[in-house]
């Protein structure tokens, strides 16, 4: 056939008007033809995407916190908590996903999470850990660059376009993922009192937060509303988004001690009931959140309310050594990539953590201890030309890096 008489064989159009003219075994398509059926495959796809959507083998509480102590040590309470919290939420979705016979079907709310604990602790790997457990998309948002949407600084719906990204823009599972607003303390308001003025970082954000949490179709520009303002919008419905917020709520022991003390007057009280001083956070309520400065609805739409407690030498000592990615399994793991030997003594683990303890630094202040006293071995040793089998640090080498460095002059009061 000459090229006067080839034509699409889906529109019609003769080779003479068509840009490109794709030949296969007995027929022709253009170029129009094949956008338009990519076009097509597409769509087609997504709706099958938003049909299918995506499951996995939801395990129980007892299961999910069996995973987190592999990882995370200590905090059993906050582990309880996540695990039945988490539990009940993916047992809620896949109850939605079924359809109702009956007319008079209970329908149950969603329960986020909100994490108190001093920095350190664990409530990012906490989060973090349970994603990684189900095989949903995970992304974390910081909560101290979010401003009211107007001013410099990010949306609160930018959160959400990070969830699309860690999905791979599906949004069919990224509407099953989790959420965790780390610093959600910094978006308290400044004073108990609403401002007649605006407090762009404090108490604009929570009310902006308040329809992603509660669960509602929200328009996602998913490569950011300012930067692009003509983008096309995803909608992504928040209603099985579960989010768990988390912050260290620094000087909050303060007013738990207050409400406490205002409870303790009176007869009728169990004097027998001893108070510990040393960890007011497991005496944290709703009503300490709202006095440092959450508004209600927000305290409202985060109804599941835990602490983790502050690490103490036995737990710094065990976070080194015993879960399945410790610090000094990962500095043994790097040193075998050069063919050595790391051998650790007991003493310089001790070491460690009373440096740790020292400087107030809580679980990331083992690493930069660590850092400091592997430094000059990790520098020297890959460029040696005979470089030893075996490399055994002691506590004498380990006084001696310390020293030698400016970190050793950080003193806490």
């Amino acid at each position: 056939m000459s090229k006067e008489n080839k034509k699409c064989s889906f529109c019609g159009r003769d080779a003479s008007q068509a840009e490109m003219l794709i030949s296969g075994v007995g027929a022709h398509i253009c170029e129009r033809c094949v956008e338009q059926a990519g076009l097509i495959v597409a769509e087609e796809k997504s709706l099958k995407g938003k049909a299918n959507i995506p499951s996995f083998k939801l395990l129980k509480p007892a299961e999910i916190k069996k995973h987190l102590d592999q990882y995370v040590i200590g905090q059993d309470d906050a582990k309880k908590v996540l695990s039945v919290a988490v539990y009940n939420h993916y047992k809620r979705i896949g109850q939605n996903s079924v359809k109702k016979d009956k007319a008079d079907d209970v329908e149950i709310e969603k329960s986020n999470i909100i994490m108190v604990g001093e920095t350190g602790t664990g409530k990012t790997l906490l989060a973090r850990t349970i994603a990684r457990l189900l095989q949903v998309p995970f992304c974390i948002a910081d909560a101290t660059v979010l401003t009211e949407a107007g001013y410099v600084g990010e949306d609160v719906e930018s959160i959400l376009a990070r969830l699309l990204q860690v999905a791979d823009y599906d949004v069919a599972s990224a509407e099953r993922g989790i959420v965790f607003i780390d610093e959600v303390d910094k978006i308290a308001r400044k004073s108990d009192n609403p401002s007649i003025t605006r407090d762009v970082s404090g108490e604009g954000v929570q009310q902006a937060l308040l329809k992603i949490l509660e669960g509602s179709v929200v328009n996602v520009p998913p490569q950011g509303g300012r930067k692009h303002p003509e983008q096309k919008m995803i909608q992504v419905n928040t209603q099985n988004i579960l989010f768990v917020c988390g912050g260290a709520f620094d000087g909050i022991e303060k007013k738990i001690a207050s409400r406490i003390q205002a409870n303790a007057i009176g007869y009728g009280v169990n004097k027998s009931e001893q108070i510990d001083r040393d960890n007011m956070l497991q005496y944290i309520a709703p009503q300490d959140l709202k006095s440092f400065g959450l508004i209600p609805e927000l305290v409202g739409r985060l109804p599941v309310l835990t602490y983790l407690n502050p690490l103490d030498r036995e737990v710094l000592r065990a976070i080194l050594t015993e879960p399945r990615n410790s610090l000094i399994k990962q500095y043994v793991r790097l040193f075998e990539l050069d063919n050595i030997q790391l051998r650790i003594e007991d003493d310089v683990l001790d070491f460690v953590v009373d440096k740790a303890i020292e400087f107030k630094l809580g679980a990331r202040g083992l690493r930069s201890i660590c850092e400091v006293i592997m430094l000059d071995a990790m520098f020297e040793i890959p460029s040696s030309a005979k470089p030893e089998k075996e490399f055994r640090i002691t506590l004498e080498y380990a006084t001696k890096k310390l020293s030698k460095n400016k970190m050793s002059r950080l003193k806490v009061a």
